[in-house]
């Protein structure tokens, strides 16, 4: 590492500055000092981690019921199945015969404006064992998990109407999970949504003047530096990007250029379960609980077109600050600013990088 190099690495770790994320070309401010501080904010006692690996009340375990009468099989794997609670409908909405954009002021001044969206909402569970999470199941059950997004995104994809499947999972009620058996969601649009719309834009448009891949280009960096690394096996890398926001947020990324899920090679789904296992298990050694975050796949739209600007990747963001027990929302200037961080991503890529691959529970001794 150069002088020059070591000089801004050391202003990084103690002097306030902003980071700039070219995947949605916007910047973010990162106060480190402040770690210092003395917190006064909320503070919870972690929450009883034991749970039955069966709960008759459960709506998600296998023979129990669900909405409006229907009951789940006696599965023993990965079980999906249409939302019974939808946020979108595969139904067109018809106004006035024509179901693209509404004008609501009745004026065509583009002031209100409001349009239709059809979807398709589905439920995955991991596994009927109900006092798991990813980090518990043993790899071969992940993989399982891998396969069942692969398998839906390649059935909803192909639906005339669908242009993107969203694949995401909410961990912990602090997350807004309703029901801690190991689940995820699928949200399939006609439209791209608007987080991902952004990373396509700004991807297209490195192509176009640089002629490559802006994400191929990053981890190209980021595993030359390995400062903010924190693990990574043969076909995917794990590291907490540099313009990271949430505490010990980070990015699983495919170390091959490809735009979906659907491209996975065998060994490739196998390495991504060997990652996913990994990562997990390193959250909850983190502070000795089932993590909490949110997490999503970004990949091509399902339009029919090419996309070769796409790279296929995942959002961890976690909320948790410095431990199971202080929660610091987003709010204030991160509201009516820009997003503020006080840990950086290398301090977080450190600690994460130190935590145990080997699960360690509580509740287990």
């Amino acid at each position: 590492m150069t002088t020059e190099s070591q000089s801004a690495s050391v202003h990084l770790s103690t002097h306030p500055h902003r980071r700039y994320n070219p995947l949605t070309d916007e910047w973010m401010l990162v106060s480190p000092h402040r770690t210092q501080r003395p917190w006064l904010g909320q503070v919870e006692t972690p929450p009883a981690e034991s749970r039955p690996q069966y709960d008759p009340n459960c709506y998600l375990c296998p023979g129990n019921a669900r909405a409006e009468g229907k009951r789940n099989p006696a599965y023993e794997e990965t079980f999906v199945f249409d939302n019974d609670f939808p946020a979108l409908m595969p139904s067109p909405v018809e106004e006035g015969g024509d179901r693209g954009a509404w004008c609501t002021d009745g004026e065509g001044d583009g002031l209100r404006r409001a349009a239709s969206e059809r979807g398709i909402c589905r439920v995955i569970c991991f596994s009927p064992r109900h006092d798991w999470t990813l980090p518990d199941m043993p790899p071969a059950a992940i993989r399982r998990v891998v396969e069942a997004w692969t398998a839906q995104m390649r059935e909803l994809g192909a639906r005339a109407f669908i242009r993107y499947v969203q694949i995401f999972e909410n961990k912990g009620a602090m997350m807004g999970a309703s029901n801690p058996h190991p689940h995820c969601q699928i949200w399939a649009t006609e439209r791209v949504p608007t987080e991902p719309a952004k990373e396509l834009r700004a991807l297209a448009a490195y192509r176009r003047t640089r002629g490559a891949c802006l994400l191929c280009d990053y981890l190209a960096q980021e595993c030359s530096a390995a400062e903010r690394l924190v693990f990574q096996n043969d076909h995917f890398v794990v590291l907490v990007p540099f313009w990271a926001v949430w505490p010990f947020e980070v990015m699983l990324v495919a170390r091959r250029h490809l735009s979906a899920l659907a491209e996975l090679t065998d060994p490739e789904r196998e390495a991504l379960a060997d990652a996913i296992k990994r990562l997990t298990t390193r959250y909850d050694n983190l502070f000795h609980i089932q993590f909490p975050y949110s997490m999503g796949w970004h990949q091509a739209p399902t339009d029919g077109a090419p996309h070769p600007e796409a790279h296929l990747h995942a959002h961890y963001y976690p909320p948790l600050l410095r431990s199971a027990t202080v929660r610091k929302f987003i709010v204030g200037y991160e509201m009516l600013a820009e997003p503020q961080r006080d840990i950086t991503a290398e301090s977080a890529a450190a600690r994460l990088r130190a935590m145990s691959e080997v699960l360690y529970r509580v509740d287990s001794g």
